[in-house]
């Protein structure tokens, strides 16, 4: 079999519940765009592919990653490799670990239309609002396959079930309804329904974590990340706090086209409105 997670941490972690469960045994593939924002129109051209490339490398400027998007996540040439695979032994099945989020549901989405001529032989675990054990001996209810400790995906591995014929032929409309509405963010609203958002659904998440004194950007990604509930990618948060300062909702000082670190942030207008405060308190 062929295990397919969408996110980096996850192949070393199904790796170690191979090591549990020998049953499972085989190749893990990562699906390793994140479908969930950016543009998707065209995708199936290369103007379409080279479009959404440009903009990774866009809103990758000055990042700590040294990866050329259009050189280390082709996924085109990922699904072209498993379709080959298929196509030699036609007793292999692929198994789609999918946890509860927007990032694995949109990834889900994207690689629906190109295996549909395996109907039968392509499992999926959806991990969807389903409860698990944590390192603490609690319940919980997980939103991504990392949060879930090793042990348990011998437990999980139950409820892989064939994708149904129904799904293959309305998941890939699923899928064309997103590529139609070419939302810059995407996000899951239950089950498998994926809502189209305005690019800056996640600038208030940033805005909280900004005050009135100047603080590091990285700080502000950093503590965005930690505490924010519906997550997104970095790199996509540190563009939209380039956006932030561009539009005037956050002052910064320090070289923004360098680095990361090379620049520090704050609220627009704090000097002034702590001022107004002042004023109106003394009056």
């Amino acid at each position: 079999m062929v295990h397919i997670v969408f996110n980096e941490s996850e192949v070393d972690l199904m790796k170690q519940v191979i090591e549990l469960d020998e049953t499972l045994a085989g190749e893990v593939v990562q699906i390793k765009d994140d479908f969930a924002v950016g543009p998707l129109a065209a995708l199936d051209t290369e103007e379409g592919w080279q479009a959404r490339v440009d903009w990774w490398r866009n809103i990758s400027q000055g990042s700590p990653y040294t990866i050329e998007p259009d050189g280390n996540f082709d996924d085109r040439k990922t699904v072209q490799d498993l379709q080959s695979k298929m196509e030699a032994d036609p007793a292999l099945e692929i198994w789609i670990w999918m946890g509860q989020n927007q990032h694995d549901v949109c990834g889900y989405y994207w690689l629906m239309p190109q295996l549909r001529a395996y109907e039968g032989r392509v499992m999926v675990l959806y991990m969807n609002n389903l409860p698990f054990i944590n390192e603490k001996g609690q319940i919980f209810y997980p939103s991504w396959l990392h949060e879930i400790q090793p042990r348990e995906f011998t437990k999980a591995k139950k409820l892989a079930r064939p994708v149904t014929l129904s799904e293959f032929e309305i998941d890939p409309d699923e899928w064309r309804k997103m590529v139609e509405e070419n939302a810059m963010v995407r996000m899951l609203e239950g089950g498998k329904k994926i809502a189209g958002k305005d690019a800056s659904f996640y600038d208030n998440e940033l805005v909280k974590n900004i005050t009135g004194e100047w603080q590091k950007a990285t700080r502000i990604l950093t503590n965005t990340l930690n505490r924010m509930k519906i997550k997104t990618g970095d790199i996509f948060l540190m563009w939209r706090m380039k956006e932030l300062i561009t539009n005037g909702k956050i002052e910064v000082t320090g070289e923004v086209n360098k680095g990361w670190k090379d620049f520090d942030v704050k609220l627009a207008g704090a000097k002034q409105a702590e001022a107004s405060v002042s004023e109106e308190a003394t009056n």
